[in-house]
């Protein structure tokens, strides 16, 4: 996958500040410190166009980011840190849900679990709410270079049990060795569709979401 640019355009808290709607989007969401900056950081080749933090819940804002001026990456807060302040805690669940429910630009979201952890109430409510909205998900499960193929196959398949998904929609990612980067892509082209800004090719109610 050629990147020719990575740049970003404007951080955002409600639909007033978010850029004008046009190029398709897709967002990136999981839980703090699953490794979302990395990721991003990974599929465009950039170290630090997400700026990564020893402190998670770091990011409290929608971050936009232009790839190639063809498509929008959207970095969304991360949720399940509890030191987060209280009062930050109970704004980013309506404005996650806020950008999801209201973007007419948005193709799809990147769920990001670490594949060390067993996914819980959080993400099958978010990953049911989505549903219910008809956003489609790519799964992808990160850190994966901690375990063996063998132990990445099992623990695939673990986690699919826990979302109740199909364990071959479940991709394994890993920053540091690079594993499942042309995967992701793949997954992220098949989101936004065939001429809508797809990067050239080279060599119910809402969840409650415990921010």
């Amino acid at each position: 996958m050629i990147i020719r640019s990575a740049e970003f355009i404007k951080s955002a808290v409600n639909p007033a500040h978010y850029p004008p709607e046009g190029l398709p989007e897709v967002a990136f969401a999981g839980r703090s410190n699953v490794g979302k900056s990395s990721l991003i950081n990974t599929l465009v080749n950039r170290k630090r166009l997400v700026k990564t933090s020893a402190t998670p819940g770091r990011t409290r804002l929608l971050n936009f980011f232009s790839i190639n001026n063809q498509i929008v990456f959207v970095d969304l807060p991360g949720y399940g840190y509890a030191r987060v302040p209280e009062r930050v805690q109970k704004t980013w669940g309506p404005m996650i849900e806020t950008y999801l429910s209201t973007r007419t630009t948005l193709k799809g979201v990147v769920l990001i679990l670490d594949i060390r952890r067993t996914p819980g109430p959080d993400e099958n409510d978010l990953m049911h709410w989505m549903g219910i909205h008809h956003i489609p998900v790519v799964p992808v499960l990160t850190k994966a270079d901690k375990f063996s193929k063998t132990a990445q196959k099992n623990r695939r398949r673990e986690i699919a049990v826990a979302l109740s998904a199909n364990a071959d929609s479940l991709i394994c990612f890993s920053a540091k060795t690079r594993q499942g980067k042309d995967a992701v892509w793949d997954a992220v082209c098949r989101l936004i569709g065939p001429g809508e800004g797809k990067p050239e090719s080279g060599a119910a109610s809402a969840p409650r979401i415990k921010e």
